[in-house]
C-alpha cells in the first residue's frame, strides 16, 4: 500500500519538476513577446513556427558555447553558485498546492508534494538560501561588478525580507495556519483572502518583485552600473542556471501569490458543478482537474504581470529602493498587522454580540 502511494508522489514531483522547468523555459519565450509587444516589435519568429522552438536555440547555444572560467576565481565556489541558485529555486515549489485531490483505484492522492504544517516558513527559509547562490557566485568571480551585485542582493533580500515576512503574519492571524494546504482549502469558492488583505496582497507582490531582482527591483544585475552584476563573469550553462533560476523564482512567487491570495485551486461555483455529477469520484476528480487548470491559469497571468512590469517601469536607484523597503514597506506591513487584529477582533465582538 505504501509502496503505490510512494509511486504515485514520485510521479507527481516528477511531473512537477518538468512542469517547472518546462514553465520556466517558455518563460523567456513570453518575456520576449511581451516586450516585442509592448515595444511594437514582432520579437522571436524565426526558430519554429511563431518562434515556439527560439527556447531550445537558446538552450543549445547555453549548452555549447565555450566554458569561461576567469584565471584568478575562486574555480570551486564559481563552479558551485550556479548550482546552488538553481537547486534551491527548484525545491520552493514542494509545499505548493497545485489542487485538491484525486481518487484513483481507491487511494486519495494529494497534488502536493510535501504536506508541512508550517509551508509558507519553508518557502522563506528556501528562498532565502538562494541568495547564498547569488553571493557565492559574485564573490567567487574575483570581478568588483560582480562583487557589488551580489552585496546587493544580499541587502535587498534582508530588506524586502522583513516586510513580506509582516505581510504573511497577517494571514496567519486570519486562517491560524502557516499549512499552504489548509490557506487553500479555507478559500473555498470565492472567498479569497485578496478580498480582505488589500494592502498585504500590495506589499507582498512589491518585496516579490525585490526578492526575485525584478525589474524595477533589479539592481544586482543592473547592466548601465555593473554591467551584469553577479553573473558579469559567467558563460556558457553557467550563466542559463542563473538565468533559468529567475524564472523559476517568478514561476513559484506567481503559484505563492495566488495561493495565499487568490484562492488557489478554489473557484466560483465549484460546490455546485461538484453537487451536479452523481458520481462523487468522478465529481471530485472533474473539479480537482478545472481546479488544477485554474490555479495554473492565475499562475501565467502572474507571470504574464512580472513581465509587464519589466518592460514598464524605469529601474529604481539603489536609494530608492532602501528606502522602500525600510521607510515605507516595513511601517506599512506593521500597520497592516494591526489593522488585521483589529478587524478580527471587532468581528469576533460583532460575533459574539449578534449570536
Amino acid at each position: 500500500m505504501e509502496s503505490v502511494e510512494l509511486i504515485y508522489k514520485a510521479i507527481y514531483i516528477l511531473v512537477i519538476f518538468g512542469l517547472t522547468l518546462l514553465i520556466a523555459t517558455y518563460s523567456t519565450y513570453a518575456e520576449r513577446k511581451v516586450a516585442a509587444f509592448i515595444q511594437d516589435r514582432v520579437g522571436p519568429n524565426r526558430a519554429g513556427p511563431f518562434g515556439l522552438l527560439q527556447p531550445i536555440a537558446d538552450a543549445g547555444k547555453m549548452f555549447f558555447k565555450e566554458e569561461f572560467i576567469p584565471a584568478k576565481s575562486n574555480r570551486l565556489l564559481f563552479i558551485i553558485g550556479p548550482g546552488v541558485a538553481m537547486i534551491v529555486a527548484c525545491m520552493s515549489s514542494a509545499v505548493i498546492p497545485f489542487g485538491d485531490t484525486l481518487i484513483i483505484d481507491g487511494r486519495t492522492i494529494y497534488l502536493q508534494a510535501i504536506e508541512v504544517n508550517i509551508g509558507m516558513l519553508y518557502i522563506f527559509g528556501v528562498v532565502s538560501l538562494g541568495v547564498y547562490g547569488l553571493m557565492i557566485g559574485g564573490w567567487a568571480s574575483n570581478n568588483k561588478f560582480s562583487l557589488l551585485g551580489a552585496i546587493r542582493a544580499a541587502s535587498q533580500n534582508i530588506s524586502y525580507e522583513l516586510a513580506m515576512g509582516l505581510s504573511i503574519i497577517a494571514i496567519l492571524m486570519m486562517t491560524g495556519s502557516l499549512s499552504l494546504r489548509e490557506i487553500a482549502a479555507q478559500q473555498e469558492g470565492f472567498n479569497w483572502n485578496i478580498w480582505y488583505q488589500p494592502l498585504g496582497f500590495i506589499i507582498f507582490l512589491t518585496c516579490a518583485f525585490a526578492e526575485t531582482n525584478r525589474t524595477p527591483f533589479d539592481l544586482p544585475e543592473c547592466e548601465t552600473e555593473l554591467i551584469g552584476g553577479y553573473h558579469t563573469e559567467y558563460s556558457s550553462m553557467k550563466l542559463g542556471l542563473y538565468l533559468f533560476a529567475e524564472y523559476i523564482n517568478i514561476f513559484v512567487a506567481s503559484a505563492v501569490i495566488s495561493t495565499l491570495y487568490f484562492g488557489a485551486y478554489n473557484f466560483p461555483f465549484m460546490e455546485n458543478l461538484r453537487s451536479a455529477i452523481s458520481d462523487p469520484v468522478l465529481a471530485n476528480n472533474v473539479v480537482t482537474l478545472l481546479g488544477v487548470g485554474v490555479m495554473f491559469a492565475k499562475i501565467f497571468f502572474f507571470i504574464f504581470f512580472f513581465m509587464w512590469v519589466r518592460w514598464t517601469l524605469p529601474r529604481f536607484r539603489y536609494d530608492q529602493l532602501m528606502k522602500l523597503g525600510w521607510q515605507i514597506l516595513i511601517p506599512l506591513s506593521i500597520l497592516n498587522v494591526i489593522l488585521t487584529g483589529g478587524g478580527i477582533l471587532l468581528f469576533d465582538r460583532v460575533k459574539d454580540y449578534l449570536f
